[in-house]
């Protein structure tokens, strides 16, 4: 209690009542990011857990600027006992009432229940209508009174200085909410703008690391706001941990995180899983210091690490090269460069995120006679002299039918492994089996191709590619002309049972929605096999045709 303000139990009960309702004195702070506590009544009512804490504090605690009262001390000192000393009191900016304040804030509540009283001395007394409505006008001016004066008192801020004193300052209440004066004023060092990765390095403005430091728990640095004086005051902590991440997903740093077994995972230029976040353990590395234990093999492809890819064509050992822990590239920013160490890779790691990239098909592998892609490397042919390059563009209908590739076809016959080879040869590269062997296979369902009778079944792998035997449909009339390429123009084309019908119609809404804007088109034809049979089914088909459209008859 304050000594020189006595209060009755009515005033102190308006007073915290009146303290509790004011909006004004809390509101946008909880959106800002701050943990909010209106009154508390001890220093254990407020966490010591590295968030930001913003309270409003009780009478008791009225301060003057300059000297702030012995309890706001305890709320920033203290947690649950003198003995237990606020780790993080960087975290933590109170809002208390100056002494003048308080009594202007009396004299306001006093006013209010004088008049009160005066309308308690007078109920079922007969007063005229005239002053009666003067009373009632007294009582709800002074009433409203009150919250500006409280709003006026609570101008004192009591929180951390630069040079971890507690200090008691004084601001002016206006007509904005009474955290966003506080977030205004430079003395708070409050900050809610993001922070960017590069300036929780080593030789950022924060100076978060030892001279001889490599590496960092992330625990640490993001609760090193909340701990130490000499850094800004961070609202959101939340957003400390996303520059980390972000740095760890742009490749600034790595994650690092040793398990129990003392095995080690690493994470770069990818956001760890959420079991990993949760560990205390997870560190930051430098990346000159680091080794990574995996590499995403989405990374390998073109475009992903910079200037890994100079050409269309990367050799094995340039990948090794690039990995060796020596590596550093410089990086464009907004008008300057800025340079990026790479961390070290082992080989083994390298050959693992290689092999698993060719096997997923987003990188095509030639060493020698061998040309890889969708399958597993064979052991031995991934050597530092081994060619990795984007995947080959597919191999169209056209691109394997006699009037394109006639040195593969004799009369109108030819084998998987003469298309395979007239290809390879017109590419000037041995061309992967898979990709050959879907440019067939859609030639086979579109029933440009067909087998032979003596052919070895299909599907087949390559070392079979020499005997499945293709030839052109001998039905004339069972075949189809290849779809007309016009430059600029996309065509899908298929034969389609009448349930797929049915299917692309269900599907023509999606269709059309993702194509707006687009000269999208569709072009029907449906076909017959005639004889003598099909004349009077061809006329009941026109009929029918003939509600969807004149012009589509047979």
């Amino acid at each position: 209690s304050i000594p020189t303000f006595h209060y009755s139990n009515c005033e102190r009960s308006e007073l915290s009542s009146y303290i509790a309702s004011n909006k004004s004195l809390t509101a946008g702070a909880s959106a800002s990011g701050a943990r909010v506590h209106n009154l508390p009544q001890k220093p254990r009512d407020i966490g010591d857990d590295g968030e930001f804490h913003f309270a409003v504090l009780g009478p008791s605690a009225a301060s003057d600027s300059g000297r702030p009262s012995p309890q706001a001390r305890r709320f920033v000192d203290e947690t649950t006992a003198k003995d237990r000393p606020r780790v993080f009191r960087n975290a933590v900016v109170l809002a208390a009432p100056s002494k003048d304040g308080l009594e202007m804030t009396r004299d306001r509540i006093r006013d209010y229940l004088g008049w009160e009283e005066v309308r308690s001395e007078l109920k079922g007394q007969e007063i005229d209508p005239i002053r009666s409505a003067m009373l009632i006008t007294y009582i709800d001016d002074a009433k409203k009174a009150i919250p500006e004066a409280i709003k006026q008192a609570y101008c004192v801020v009591i929180t951390v200085s630069e040079k971890n004193e507690v200090q008691a300052f004084r601001i002016t209440p206006g007509d904005e909410p009474l955290f966003q004066s506080i977030k205004s004023d430079s003395r708070s060092r409050i900050q809610d703008a993001a922070v960017t990765a590069e300036a929780l390095l080593p030789g950022g403005p924060y100076e978060l690391w030892r001279v001889d430091e490599t590496s960092r728990r992330v625990k640490d640095l993001v609760g090193a706001f909340a701990q130490f004086p000499h850094l800004p005051k961070m609202l959101n902590r939340q957003a400390i941990l996303d520059t980390l991440l972000n740095g760890c997903v742009q490749g600034t740093f790595v994650l690092q995180l040793i398990r129990p077994d003392r095995s080690v995972r690493t994470f770069w230029r990818e956001r760890p899983d959420e079991n990993a976040l949760k560990d205390p353990g997870l560190e930051v590395i430098l990346p000159q210091a680091a080794e990574l234990s995996s590499l995403s093999y989405d990374l390998l492809v073109p475009g992903k690490l910079p200037a890994l890819w100079k050409d269309h064509e990367l050799k094995y050992q340039e990948v090794i090269d690039y990995f060796s822990g020596d590596h550093v590239e410089m990086i464009h920013k907004e008008g300057y460069e800025e340079p990026l160490t790479i961390p070290k890779a082992e080989r083994h790691i390298l050959d693992d995120a290689v092999n698993e990239a060719v096997r997923v098909g987003k990188i095509w592998l030639t060493s020698g006679p061998a040309s890889i892609l969708g399958e597993d490397i064979p052991a031995g042919i991934l050597t530092v002299d081994a060619t990795l390059q984007p995947p080959p563009e597919p191999i169209s209908t056209i691109d394997i039918l006699p009037d394109t590739l006639p040195e593969a076809w004799s009369a109108e016959n030819t084998t998987a492994l003469g298309i395979m080879t007239s290809l390879s040869k017109k590419a000037g590269k041995t061309l992967p089996w898979v990709t050959v062997r879907e440019g067939i296979d859609g030639a086979l369902r579109a029933r440009f191709l067909e087998l032979t009778d003596d052919s070895s079944p299909w599907p087949c792998d390559f070392s079979s590619a020499s005997k499945v035997k293709l030839r052109l449909p001998k039905d004339k009339e069972e075949r189809r002309e290849p779809p007309e390429h016009r430059p600029g123009v996309l065509i899908a084309e298929d034969y389609l049972e009448p349930s797929q019908i049915q299917d692309l119609a269900d599907q023509i809404p999606e269709i059309t929605k993702t194509a707006a804007g687009q000269d999208l088109k569709y072009r029907v034809r449906i076909e017959l096999k005639e004889d003598e049979k099909t004349t009077d089914v061809v006329k009941q088909l026109n009929e029918l045709l003939k509600e969807v459209s004149d012009k589509l008859q047979l």
